[in-house]
């Protein structure tokens, strides 16, 4: 018996088919995506095994476009979805389907226990997101899980019909009318709304007195999280399928720790334990997510990691989105093994001779370089590791779409560790989920202050006062602007109001030696005050540089302004962080919104925090190639979050168990005669038949590639083998889907099935056509469809 993850159906048009031509009688019999990849052997196949998108078998033949019959328009079907997937499916017989399905289980449980740690414990051990009520402002939109979206207006104390003693009550606003929510109802039932796109705002209010939208938009939701769980246990699966030998564990890793100049927080020694753990104890490579604020210690974790995979033997790459990130990592890296003679270093960047870089290719090929330190060139085609072994991506936001795609290659094949302190949507989504796993280092070093940040209106007054408070306790100041545009007019203008001080400019568009020396000068102290890009964004670490400002805050992302405050505060020194906007009049909701956020996130140790609400601004993008952000629009990302977690730790009653295909009982007054000149024209028509059975037998896509065989050597076959091969279908899917028998009694239709009512519903609920979904019963056992 087999076992696969339901995958709810965009079904818009039913399966037809026709009886014999003496009989007029239609009756659907159901439509569902078509599997791609089904073992009557016991299996669990989390593809997606989808039931055909659209497919209908034509009620006339004669008004049929050749190349649009219902076989091939079908077979077109299953080899687009059959494509779309990895050809190598994960099977596996059904103990080790309940084993697997446990583990997801229990990762999804700790992704969210470590990540959403701040989150209320429910009764049960899971998680909530409902919202506080107290905690909402005037206007902030809410969802109502039964009624929908509304507008929160405020709470007030109000005297019940039945009760003498006041009592708390949340007002909420609809589109018909005011609601009146007792308090500890409104806890229960209540969510924050949070559409990922730039208005933020819902479309439409909801209606007290008319639900039935609310509950169109919320099965879409559903539906949607349905889709997204197939694609999260396909996804986990894959990962799970990959191996690669455990590494032993070096008898001189203690001997490296030590070299940590600094006691660790408890966060620190946690994500060395995880990383560890995914390295020396599992056989499936690491892919994990450390996230943690600039200063807390991240670089510490992937050196270990680093170290560990060097010492048995293999190569490590570590992929930094900047030059000067880069060369940082490089000189930490090499300045940390130089106890370690026999493990070379290398840095490749753009700034290197065409005879450097293919030194260094040749170098790589051969196992020469151990540790490999560079920007995205690292990735290009000329690469060619010769035992890659793990790969440290810093600060994945920062690189592009393709560069991000090459990174997802890796994973297949060697150990990832991504550090981040504001991680981007779809990693973020991954390590909330559980399918991605991950350590938050949010415990700041004991020395570290928070960093003050002022937002305010620019002005040069406002400029030279915070350089000259920083100037005057011996500081250094980073001035950020978002173009190397407007670099040398900051410059002369801070060249005139501070004579006698050392000002430099910085970009990354400078000659590698011209940019080598600014930065070197400016570590060193020499360069009091640094005019730049955001080049400065990730990498370096100046103790006593403790005022950054930034002009033109609206032009920078969320995520970008974090890590540019992060310059700062990396002493026990009082850290400033000026930003200044041009005209609040000018901003869009959107900029206006990411710089309250970033008010709010003042504390150390809230980059994912931030990223977090920075997902609710952007958006999740395209998650997984299909899935838009539409969906979770629908509901609003914290129900959207809150049903999704319900479904996955809900994983098994979302399964279809399939059936032998010899068991199925196909009882239709269907037995087409075929042609005698077709049979002469067939070199053995009986062999074929038969073949065409143990095709079936096999699975859906040994069908198709039957069918369409079939036709390329003897040509289009006549209407009574078309039937025969759709009978053929019919049974595969049955099969596929637990349907035992399938006959007909006057006007309906009846299907013997093994299926469970919450899948069936699951079904029903997809079907975008009202007729189909409410022609389809299921009473015990039996589907039945009537057609009047």
């Amino acid at each position: 018996m087999a076992c696969s993850l339901l995958p709810v159906p965009d079904i818009s048009r039913p399966l037809v088919l026709k009886k014999l031509s003496s009989s007029p009688k239609l009756w659907t019999l159901l439509g569902l995506r078509c599997p791609c990849h089904f073992k009557t052997k016991p299996s669990l196949s989390l593809t997606k095994a989808v039931y055909t998108q659209n497919f209908s078998l034509p009620l006339s033949r004669d008004k049929m476009e050749p190349d649009q019959d219902p076989i091939s328009l079908l077979n077109e079907r299953i080899r687009r979805d059959y494509n779309r997937r990895d050809a190598s499916r994960t099977v596996m017989d059904s103990k080790e389907a309940e084993k697997y399905i446990q583990l997801v289980k229990e990762q999804q449980q700790r992704g969210l226990q470590k990540l959403k740690g701040d989150r209320q414990p429910k009764k049960n051990g899971g998680f909530s997101y409902k919202v506080d009520p107290y905690s909402l402002r005037s206007g902030d939109y809410v969802v109502h899980k039964k009624v929908g979206v509304g507008r929160f207006v405020g709470i007030k104390f109000d005297v019940p019909k039945d009760s003498p003693n006041p009592v708390e009550y949340v007002f909420i606003e609809y589109a018909d009318g005011m609601a009146k929510l007792p308090l500890t109802q409104a806890s229960r039932l209540l969510y924050r709304y949070n559409l990922p796109n730039e208005t933020k705002r819902p479309r439409t209010l909801s209606k007290l007195n008319d639900t039935t939208v609310w509950e169109r938009r919320k099965t879409k939701g559903k539906v949607a999280i349905q889709k997204m769980v197939v694609d999260l246990m396909e996804l986990y699966l894959h990962r799970l399928k990959q191996r690669r030998p455990a590494y032993p564990k070096s008898p001189f890793m203690a001997e490296f720790e030590a070299q940590f100049p600094y006691e660790p927080t408890p966060d620190q020694k946690q994500a060395f334990i995880d990383v560890g753990k995914d390295l020396t104890e599992r056989e499936t490579p690491m892919d994990r997510l450390i996230c943690g604020d600039v200063g807390f210690g991240k670089t510490e974790v992937a050196l270990r990691a680093i170290f560990c995979v060097v010492s048995a033997g293999k190569q490590a790459m570590v992929l930094a989105p900047t030059i000067v990130l880069a060369k940082q990592h490089f000189e930490v890296i090499s300045e940390r093994f130089s106890m370690y003679p026999e493990t070379k270093v290398g840095l490749m960047s753009r700034f290197q001779t065409k005879a450097e870089k293919e030194e260094h290719l040749h170098m790589i090929k051969n196992g020469q370089l151990d540790i490999i330190v560079g920007t995205h060139s690292l990735l290009g085609n000329r690469v060619v590791y010769n035992n890659l072994g793990l790969l440290v991506v810093d600060e994945e936001q920062r690189f592009g779409v393709k560069q991000k795609e090459k990174i997802a290659s890796f994973k297949t094949s060697v150990d990832v560790l991504t550090l981040s302190a504001t991680p981007i949507p779809r990693t973020l989504y991954l390590a909330l989920t559980g399918f991605r796993d991950a350590s938050l280092i949010s415990t700041p070093p004991p020395e570290r202050v928070p960093i003050k940040t002022h937002l305010s209106a620019y002005s040069k007054e406002n400029v030279i006062s915070a350089i000259k408070y920083e100037l005057d306790r011996g500081g250094q100041v980073f001035y950020v602007l978002p173009r190397i545009k407007g670099l040398e007019e900051v410059m002369e203008f801070l060249e005139q109001s501070f004579p006698t001080v050392e000002i430099a400019i910085a970009h990354g568009k400078q000659y590698s030696k011209q940019l080598e020396e600014t930065m070197e000068k400016f570590a060193q102290g020499e360069i009091k005050i640094l005019i730049c890009t955001n080049i400065v964004e990730s990498g370096l670490d100046i103790q006593n540089a403790n005022t950054i400002i930034v002009q033109e805050v609206q032009q920078f992302g969320l995520a970008q302004l974090y890590q540019l405050r992060g310059r700062v505060g990396r002493a026990d020194k009082e850290a400033h962080a000026h930003l200044f906007y041009p005209d609040k009049s000018l901003l869009t909701d959107q900029a206006l919104e990411r710089l309250a956020a970033l008010e709010e996130c003042r504390e150390l140790g809230q980059g994912f925090q931030l990223a977090e609400r920075d997902m609710g601004i952007r958006g999740f993008g395209t998650i997984f190639g299909e899935q838009q952000t539409g969906d979770v629009g629908n509901v609003g990302i914290d129900l959207f979050f809150e049903m999704l977690f319900e479904s996955l730790s809900k994983v098994e009653e979302h399964c279809v168990i399939s059936v032998p295909y010899q068991s199925v009982r196909v009882d239709i007054n269907i037995n087409p005669h075929l042609p005698s000149e077709y049979i002469n024209y067939l070199e053995n028509p009986m062999e074929i038949i038969n073949e065409a059975e143990k095709a079936a037998e096999k699975e859906i896509w040994s069908l198709m590639q039957f069918t369409e065989n079939l036709r390329r050597q003897y040509g289009k076959e006549p209407y009574s083998m078309e039937l025969l091969l759709k009978k053929l279908y019919v049974r595969r899917m049955a099969a596929d889907l637990g349907i035992k028998r399938i006959y007909a009694s006057g006007k309906m239709v009846g299907m013997k099935t093994n299926m469970t009512k919450l899948v069936f519903k699951l079904i029903t609920e997809s079907m975008v056509s009202d007729v189909h979904r409410n022609s389809l019963v299921l009473e015990d056992d039996l589907i039945k469809i009537s057609h009047n």
